[in-house]
């Protein structure tokens, strides 16, 4: 059996960009529950030039407590609502991968062997791929690219950013990839080639972002079947536990 997790959300209540209630971080969590997602990573923005990683954890704990206030009224959680492990979206900044700050960032606190990475829009430069690769050489944590299929159009071609195939970097896709219409060819394509290892939902809010990683799920099934899924879930234990 496979278990996917939803690797990016902005779920946290009153942090950043995305859920602007506790009440509606609820409503979301349930939404990722009925559609089958029994974990989901809360992954708000850390926006480097405007934030320093001791007061950014001061206002996700905020921001947590108030979410667990609104869960502690659910007598039935589990069933309910999905497991919930912390983490950041961290902007990437020229010397991250000699900063050791970015290690209170990491998914999952005690793991500490990953962190969600924002990149500019632009195609890359060297300097950028070396510092992604001076992050697992020098700070030990994986990066994973959070929602790669953003970055296409800058590139024009996936194939300019073949370099990531040779890194220790995994790659994480929004459902949206997949769903629409015009990008869903593609997103199969590179998930068949390995060039997609992790899910997320990116999901803000409850009307134009609301949840939806189930879709495309249920759409990676029918594309190409368990296997593809299983090949995900693989990468997520790497993430979580054993890379």
């Amino acid at each position: 059996m496979y278990e996917i997790i939803d690797f990016h959300s902005h779920i946290l209540p009153e942090i950043d960009d995305g859920s602007k209630s506790a009440e509606e971080s609820l409503t979301m969590l349930r939404l990722e529950k009925q559609g089958g997602i029994n974990k989901v990573i809360l992954t708000p923005h850390f926006y480097p030039q405007r934030d320093n990683p001791e007061e950014f954890l001061k206002r996700r704990e905020k921001a947590a407590q108030k979410l667990e206030a609104a869960l502690s009224g659910i007598s039935d959680m589990p069933n309910q609502i999905p497991e919930l492990i912390f983490g950041a979206e961290v902007y990437y900044f020229r010397g991250i991968s000699d900063s050791e700050l970015i290690s209170k960032l990491t998914i999952d606190k005690e793991r500490k062997k990953a962190i969600l990475l924002e990149m500019p829009q632009i195609p890359w430069t060297d300097s950028m791929y070396r510092e992604m690769e001076g992050i697992y050489k020098k700070r030990g944590l994986i990066p994973v690219i959070a929602h790669v299929d953003r970055y296409i159009k800058a590139f024009k071609s996936f194939a300019d950013m073949k370099r990531l195939s040779e890194m220790p970097v995994l790659l994480q896709a929004n459902a949206d990839f997949f769903i629409n219409p015009l990008t869903s060819k593609k997103a199969i394509k590179m998930l068949r080639e390995e060039k997609i290892h992790l899910l997320g939902s990116d999901c803000h809010n409850l009307k134009e972002r609301k949840p939806n990683l189930e879709k495309a799920v249920k759409l990676i099934k029918k594309k190409s079947g368990e296997q593809a899924l299983l090949k995900i879930a693989s990468y997520q234990k790497k993430v979580l536990e054993d890379w």
